[in-house]
């Protein structure tokens, strides 16, 4: 089994798919879960089934687009919780479009989410890590920083941003102890993806590739579940990651070619 020190975790995009797994793993090793989401009703749903195992986790929803509200968070958490010792950056948003007709708003909201997100959490975390000289973030990006996909422009910049951005925070605070991973996810089975494609289509579609869009096929037969993704987020928080940092993870079920 993993080995992971009991702490404090922060998940944003909790609310369901990857977080919402993330969520749990921790918690199940003895986290307590500081849950984050802008969806209220989703986000209580999750924790509520968390508690009702027995587990110990808390629903905070927040915007974390919002620099003020950020901040709040991490300081009431850090206050009434205890220290933050684990943050996974995993909201996100996807609009589809291709780069020349993406509208500013698409664009906007994209990059507001998945970078801007990522920036004001990491930010409000780290600067308390540092002074403790421990901790450890995973930032949840995407195979598509890497690889030029079509109609997701705005989407894959994001995710670069997000990418570039934990990996230079990861070399700045390395010397406090503290280690910045990406996890890299390809086709997972989340509503984003079953939001790509046709009722029921969303699994063969991304398995079989799409050669008239310059998108391979996945080489394991299957896409990623969102437990796939979180137990590589949990392996990059654990210490038998302990020497790792500025890594990216790649979990796509060999979709690229293991190029990234």
């Amino acid at each position: 089994m993993t080995a992971l020190v009991r702490g404090v975790a922060l998940v944003s995009g909790a609310a369901g798919g990857i977080g919402a797994a993330v969520a749990r793993l921790l918690a199940e090793q003895g986290d307590t879960v500081l849950a984050v989401d802008r969806d209220e009703r989703q986000l209580a749903s999750v924790v509520d089934k968390l508690t009702a195992d027995g587990l110990t986790a808390h629903a905070r929803p927040a915007d974390v687009t919002s620099p003020g509200a950020v901040e709040a968070l991490v300081g009431d958490i850090e206050e009434n919780t205890g220290p933050i010792t684990r943050l996974v950056n995993a909201a996100g948003v996807l609009r589809l479009g291709e780069a020349r007709h993406l509208s500013e708003e698409d664009w906007h909201t994209t990059l507001a989410v998945n970078a801007t997100g990522v920036f004001l959490l990491s930010r409000a975390v780290v600067n308390r890590m540092v002074e403790r000289r421990h901790g450890a973030l995973v930032t949840v990006a995407s195979n598509a920083a890497g690889l030029a996909r079509t109609e997701m422009a705005a989407y894959a910049a994001s995710k670069a941003a997000a990418t570039a951005f934990t990996r230079c925070l990861g070399l700045e605070v390395a010397r406090y102890g503290i280690r910045c991973n990406v996890v890299a996810p390809g086709s997972t089975d989340t509503p984003m993806l079953r939001g790509m494609h046709p009722p029921g289509a969303a699994a063969r579609a991304a398995v079989a590739g799409n050669p008239d869009a310059y998108r391979t096929g996945i080489p394991l037969g299957k896409v990623a579940t969102p437990l796939d993704v979180a137990r590589a987020v949990r392996f990059l928080l654990s210490e038998e990651a302990g020497h790792i940092t500025l890594e990216t993870l790649t979990v796509d079920g060999g979709a690229t070619l293991g190029a990234l």
